[in-house]
């Protein structure tokens, strides 16, 4: 692990694979940090330089106070980049680290050589579903984490996944509980308030939509949206719920593998 000072912190952060090969950004999803990845480095990282981090919130990241915006956080993904002297680097988020992807894309095209947007959508979510999770995780600290962690599985992962490998939801959820309640909150707040429906269509780089059949967060339909939106964006859906790339494993890995290692 090592980290980059920011202005107002420091962003966590782990390179994998070769030094001189093109650079691949992860970008996690709410309530987890960068070890969400961990099935895909092994794959990734003989093909690239891997670089995960925990976003602004999560993690070993800072904690600032909020509440953020996706903007914010794309700016975090910037500073690292140039942190690192990274001119240009291919993108994979999930879920909130999709909606990075996408402020990314339509506002930082020249700094992506792909997009890979995961169980995500251009609008995540209402006011009547944010506000109430944020202010409950306000008011009641880690208690509410740890009840997060407790209903997200029947969330982030289908029956038959949870049933069968119960270790590995374990470790995914435990993420959960073990996020800070402010970080946590403050990063509700940005995905509350990110709408991209009006503006993905200035996103150019060739980009990959992947979406869960049984994603009841971000679903199909929002998938389909998106990949409508881009031009030229390619569409895979696998039988997951939200966290496909956990529940999926080998086959989302080699899914976009391929992506990105398409000319």
């Amino acid at each position: 692990m090592a980290h980059l000072q920011l202005a107002d912190g420091v962003l966590n952060y782990q390179l994998d694979g070769p030094e001189d090969a093109p650079v691949l950004v992860l970008s996690n999803s709410l309530g987890t940090d960068l070890g969400m990845w961990d099935t895909q480095i092994p794959a990734w990282a003989e093909h690239f330089r891997v670089l995960r981090y925990d976003t602004r919130g999560h993690g070993g990241s800072l904690v600032s106070d909020g509440p953020y915006s996706i903007e914010q956080l794309g700016n975090d993904v910037l500073a690292l980049l140039d942190g690192l002297d990274i001119a240009q680097a291919h993108f994979v988020g999930l879920s909130m680290g999709g909606l990075i992807g996408q402020w990314l894309g339509i506002n930082a095209g020249q700094r992506l050589l792909s997009l890979t947007l995961c169980n995500t959508a251009a609008k995540i979510g209402s006011d009547e579903v944010w506000n109430p999770r944020i202010e409950t995780v306000l008011a009641r600290g880690q208690q509410a984490m740890i009840d997060l962690r407790d209903a997200s599985i029947a969330r982030w992962f289908t029956p038959a996944f949870a049933e069968a490998q119960p270790a590995q939801a374990q470790r995914i959820t435990e993420m959960l509980a073990q996020t800070s309640p402010q970080g946590y909150a403050a990063n509700c707040a940005a995905v509350r308030d990110a709408d991209y429906r009006e503006q993905l269509g200035a996103v150019q780089v060739r980009s990959l939509i992947v979406a869960g059949t049984a994603d009841v967060v971000t679903t199909p339909e929002h998938g389909r949206f998106m990949q409508a939106a881009i031009a030229g964006a390619q569409y895979v859906e696998f039988h997951a719920a939200h966290l496909s790339n956990v529940e999926i494993g080998a086959p989302f890995t080699a899914r976009v593998l391929d992506f990105l290692l398409a000319r």
